[in-house]
């Protein structure tokens, strides 16, 4: 299993985005802003949690000797630059208590952060407190990946069992949850399903990044290649329930820079995830390069907020903006849907 969170790594660090539905999202210029780049304040609220930066660390891997060397550049990140973070699936150090220290090794380097575990659909509230214990965690994900389990040659083929375990994970989780996509999107309708479970946090993660399709279509014999690129993306999936829901929502899939993540804080999200780019950073720069990267990105961020008046994200999140024909033809039929 080890083998396959390698796989998962290296597929992922392979695949490149050039283009998703962010390029059809445009913000309508302010001349005249009467705020400065000084009093730009990027903090924001998750659930019971505040994040002094409104994008975090999502979750990508651990469980092997890569991923440990990974996850240890990843929580130096994180306690240098206050960011949250997310683990990989925990399930695997469950099943075999070798393979712990590429988590544990997140809150023994940043005890004080804001660590969320991570387990999938399908896992009871037994193993969700186990997992949240094991890292020493404040929230933990639930991540929803059918698609990828039934491409995944090992993958689990039956999923009658996920909707209660997931309503007994929020009856007895020792933590907040957030249910997360693994990079496929939501349906309005589902973010409505899952609100009246009681769940007050979900990642939409939508189509546009790391396609885990292709991801398992390479370690298969016989590709599946017409689930590559499947799924909702992460506009879609944050503007078709855009002021239908008071779950706070999280963007991931398919952010690239400081515009994308402005973007996704525009469409309603509360916080933005990122996995790739955080891959790349810790497996192409030295820990202090990387500081000054993620740096940077908080600067960025603050100069396109400054430039369209927006002070804080909840400011952000009523700015005027346009989007193309076609995606707003998309959004509008996922809506009838509701």
């Amino acid at each position: 299993m080890s083998q396959r969170k390698d796989d998962h790594i290296n597929y992922a660090l392979a695949q490149s985005v050039k283009h998703n539905d962010f390029d059809r999202f445009r913000f309508v210029h302010n001349s005249i802003p009467n705020t400065s780049l000084e009093a730009i304040d990027i903090s924001t609220t998750l659930g019971p949690f505040t994040l002094k930066v409104p994008f975090f660390i999502n979750a990508m891997t651990g469980g092997s000797e890569q991923s440990l060397e990974i996850n240890e550049k990843l929580a130096k990140l994180a306690k240098a630059c206050d960011l949250a973070m997310a683990t990989g699936s925990v399930s695997i150090a469950l099943n075999d208590s070798s393979l712990s220290e590429s988590f544990t090794i997140l809150s023994k380097i940043n005890p004080e952060g804001l660590l969320i575990a991570n387990v999938g659909a399908g896992s009871n509230s037994v193993k969700l407190n186990q997992a949240v214990d094991l890292v020493h965690a404040k929230a933990c994900q639930v991540h929803l990946n059918a698609l990828q389990e039934l491409i995944m040659p090992e993958g689990d083929k039956d999923f009658t069992s996920w909707w209660s375990d997931l309503e007994d994970c929020v009856l007895h989780s020792k933590v907040p949850l957030i249910v997360k996509e693994v990079g496929f999107g939501m349906s309005p309708s589902l973010i409505l399903k899952l609100e009246a479970l009681g769940i007050t946090m979900i990642d939409v993660s939508g189509h546009g990044g790391t396609d885990f399709a292709w991801i398992e279509n390479q370690r298969r014999g016989q590709s599946l290649d017409f689930f590559n690129g499947w799924g909702l993306s992460t506009l879609e999936s944050l503007l078709s329930i855009q002021g239908k829901t008071k779950v706070d929502l999280i963007a991931s899939g398919g952010i690239r820079n400081a515009l994308d993540i402005a973007k996704a804080l525009a469409s309603g999200a509360k916080a933005v995830g990122l996995s790739s780019y955080f891959l790349k950073l810790v497996s192409d720069y030295s820990l202090e390069e990387a500081i000054g990267e993620v740096e940077k990105l908080k600067e960025e961020l603050k100069m396109i907020m400054c430039a369209l008046d927006a002070p804080d994200i909840q400011t952000l999140s009523k700015v005027n903006y346009i989007v193309d024909a076609d995606l707003e033809h998309r959004i509008n039929q996922l809506r009838k849907m509701i």
